[in-house]
């Protein structure tokens, strides 16, 4: 049995463990928050490594990237060298083909048309791939990535205006401690109300999760939520809050979205190669063989629609 574990940055209370059959291998998928403490996450990558087939990083990325440059997070980087024999990734290589084939499936399969369609994405270097496949199919896009990930409230418009943004404010932020950019810990359990206005104009709300909890408005009446890890919890509350439509680009197992990088885990554990070696081609060939498919899951009922 292959073993994939997520150790992650984010609240203990979202930790999952689920067995699964992918492509005739079974698979032992775990989920492992640390609540935020650095030093615990670096101590159980260590005491992973050589142990298991793949290590995600969850609660942070490795790299963002943005106007074709990838920038690399010091203190996540630190802890991918906490296991040098186990290939540890962040989800970022998947983010890159699996979401961009999400809005492409989204189009072909299900019939959606993003055309026009006004969209905020929270974070745009988080998830570029889904991002320029959002600007490719013709939605109107604001990027939320100062807003959001700084507190400052300027939208951007454009992937120029965010690649020009981030050559800026990427050498800087990279080499911040992650706690002040994303939500760890126990702060993954927090919605403070804030930048209401940027959520009621958009009718679809995309990008990582935690992001868009961090702010979320008490009610999101009619809006399709386009996101990662969700939990049952995460679900219901969605539903409470009127959202209309979830989709998830990862697929649920056992009634959980893990994230991005439990996935490129085991899609690296399948391909038994270094991640450095695997192409864009190898994840969508592995992709086709699997059939992953998004979820996609209405939560209201008509008078809600």
């Amino acid at each position: 049995m292959k073993r994939v574990v997520s150790v992650s940055l984010g609240s203990s209370k979202r930790n999952h463990t689920v067995r699964v059959d992918i492509l005739g291998e079974e698979f032992s998928v775990e989920r492992i928050g640390t609540d935020g403490d650095v030093k615990k996450a670096m101590e159980m990558i260590a005491s992973l490594d050589g142990k298991v087939n793949a290590i995600g990083l969850g609660g942070t990325d490795l790299y963002i990237y943005a106007g074709g440059r990838r920038y690399t997070f010091k203190e996540s980087l630190r802890l991918k060298n906490c296991a040098p024999h186990t290939p540890v990734v962040d989800g970022s290589s998947l983010k890159n083909t699996l979401e961009r084939r999400v809005i492409e499936y989204l189009q072909k399969e299900k019939g959606f048309s993003f055309a026009g369609t006004n969209v905020l994405m929270v974070s745009a270097v988080d998830r570029f791939g889904m991002a320029e496949a959002l600007h490719e199919s013709g939605a109107h896009l604001v990027f939320g990535d100062l807003i959001f990930g700084l507190g400052i409230p300027v939208p951007l418009y454009s992937l120029k205006a965010l690649s020009r943004v981030a050559r800026i404010v990427a050498p800087i932020i990279v080499n911040l401690p992650i706690k002040y950019l994303y939500p760890t810990g126990a702060k993954q359990d927090i919605s403070s109300p804030k930048f209401e206005r940027y959520y009621q104009e958009a009718q679809i709300i995309a990008g990582d999760f935690h992001f868009i909890k961090k702010h979320m408005p008490p009610l999101l009446k009619g809006k399709t939520i386009l996101t990662n890890t969700v939990t049952p919890a995460d679900v219901e509350d969605l539903r409470r809050r009127q959202v209309k439509l979830l989709i998830t680009t990862t697929p649920e197992l056992e009634g959980r979205s893990f994230g991005t990088n439990v996935m490129e885990g085991v899609l690296v554990s399948l391909a038994e190669k270094d991640p450095d070696q695997l192409t864009a081609q190898d994840y969508e060939k592995l992709l086709d063989q699997i059939g992953f498919n998004p979820r996609v899951e209405y939560l209201q009922d008509q008078k809600y629609a």
